[in-house]
């Protein structure tokens, strides 16, 4: 069961750059999050969602995370940046009414940077996987 479906109260995202549907789990290390691909999504061509969807779903899941939290310390929700990605590995793209499980794992937070592992599976296999660094405004 789903933490919260109510995605725009815990990510500074709006339409049509959310890729994120609900949150599934949340700790202090780590969350996961399902998004179905849609076809009108502004990242979906030809039936397929593209890479750089890959990378805000895994992005937009650590921003779950940090909005969840703060949302449960009755804090407000932060804006964070993309610093870096590493070590990104696409193994497949998913197609359209695909239903994406994402999971982030904090591996080191200093100030303002927090570093994650993400990972997508689809049906069970991992089509995508990378480090980021996000800096929190």
């Amino acid at each position: 069961m789903a933490l919260t479906t109510d995605i725009l109260a815990i990510i500074p995202q709006r339409a049509p750059f959310v890729m994120i549907d609900t949150l599934e789990t949340c700790t202090a290390e780590n969350a996961s999050t399902t998004f179905t691909v849609q076809a009108d999504n502004i990242l979906v061509a030809d039936g397929v969602l593209q890479e750089a969807a890959l990378i805000e779903n895994i992005a937009q899941t650590a921003a779950a995370h940090m909005g969840y939290t703060c949302k449960q310390e009755n804090k407000p929700v932060p804006v964070g940046f993309i610093g870096a990605v590493q070590n990104l590995v696409i193994h497949s793209l998913p197609l359209v009414n695909d239903v994406l499980q994402t999971e982030i794992v904090v591996k080191n937070q200093v100030f303002n940077a927090t570093i994650i592992a993400g990972s997508i599976v689809l049906n069970g296999k991992l089509i995508a996987n990378c480090e980021m660094k996000i800096f929190i405004s």
